[in-house]
C-alpha cells in the first residue's frame, strides 16, 4: 500500500478550501457572491466575445473560453479581497493580531514576532526589508509607546547610521496605523537598503535576539488563519 504524495495542485486546492471555510464564518453570503460574480463577469465578457467573434464554431468556442476565464478571474479577485477582510475581522482586537497580519507580507521580508514584551503582553514585532528595520508595537498605547522607543534605540545601535529604524503602533488613534492597513503601510515604506545589507543586518539582529528571553506569544488562530489566507491568495 503506497502513501499518496500531495501535488502542488492539490496543495493549492486545500489552501483555497481552508481560506473559503475561514471566510464563510464571518461572510455567510460568500458562496452566493462568488457565484453571482462569475455569472455577471463571465456573462458580460461572453456577450462581448459574441459580438467580436461571431456565431461560427470557432467564434463560439473563443466566446465560451473567454467568458469562463474572465468569470474565474473575477471570482478570484473578489474572493481574495473578501477573504482578507474576513481574516482581519476575526483577529482584530486580539493579542498577536499584528504578528498575524505581518505574516501576510510577501517575499523579501524577514518577520520576527514579539522581539520585546512586558508583563501585560504589550509587544513589539520586527520586520526587516528594503526599508530597513520596521518595529511594530501593539497593546496598550501608553505602555507600548515606551517599549517601542526603547527597541528603536537598541536596533539603531545594531543597524548603524546607514539603516533606518521605523516605529509603528497598531491602533485606531491618531498617529497609529489600523490593523487592516498595516501590511499596505509597511509595503509602501521607501526602500533604503540593498538586499546584501539586509542579509548582513538579519545576521546581526540574531545576535541581539539571542540575548533576550523567549517571548510568550499568545496561542490561537491568529497567525495560522491569516497565513492560510495569504497562501491561498498567492496560490
Amino acid at each position: 500500500m503506497s502513501n499518496s504524495v500531495p501535488t502542488p495542485a492539490t496543495g493549492r486546492l486545500g489552501q483555497m478550501r481552508q481560506a473559503y471555510q475561514i471566510t464563510k464564518r464571518s461572510d455567510r453570503n460568500i458562496g452566493l457572491i462568488l457565484l453571482l460574480t462569475f455569472l455577471v463577469v463571465g456573462g458580460v465578457f461572453a456577450a462581448l466575445g459574441y459580438f467580436l467573434f461571431g456565431t461560427g464554431w470557432i467564434g463560439l468556442t473563443i466566446t465560451i473560453v473567454f467568458g469562463l476565464l474572465t468569470g474565474t478571474l473575477g471570482v478570484l479577485i473578489v474572493f481574495g479581497r473578501r477573504a482578507e477582510k474576513a481574516a482581519y475581522a476575526q483577529v482584530e482586537g486580539q493579542r498577536g493580531a499584528a504578528a498575524g497580519a505581518l505574516q501576510m507580507l510577501r517575499r523579501g521580508w524577514e518577520v520576527k514576532p514579539a522581539v520585546s514584551f512586558n508583563k501585560n503582553q504589550d509587544v513589539v514585532h520586527r520586520v526587516v526589508g528594503r526599508p530597513g528595520i520596521v518595529l511594530v508595537g501593539e497593546g496598550n498605547p501608553t505602555a507600548v509607546r515606551g517599549l517601542l522607543a526603547s527597541e528603536v534605540k537598541k536596533h539603531a545601535r545594531v543597524g548603524g547610521e546607514s539603516v533606518p529604524v521605523t516605529g509603528i503602533i497598531v491602533g485606531m488613534d491618531e498617529g497609529q496605523v489600523p490593523l487592516t492597513k498595516l501590511v499596505k503601510h509597511v509595503n509602501k515604506l521607501p526602500k533604503k537598503i540593498k538586499p546584501a545589507q539586509m542579509s548582513e543586518l538579519v545576521y546581526k539582529l540574531k545576535a541581539l535576539d539571542a540575548m533576550r528571553p523567549a517571548a510568550p506569544m499568545p496561542r490561537g488562530p491568529v497567525p495560522t488563519s491569516m497565513k492560510g489566507n495569504r497562501k491561498a491568495m498567492r496560490g
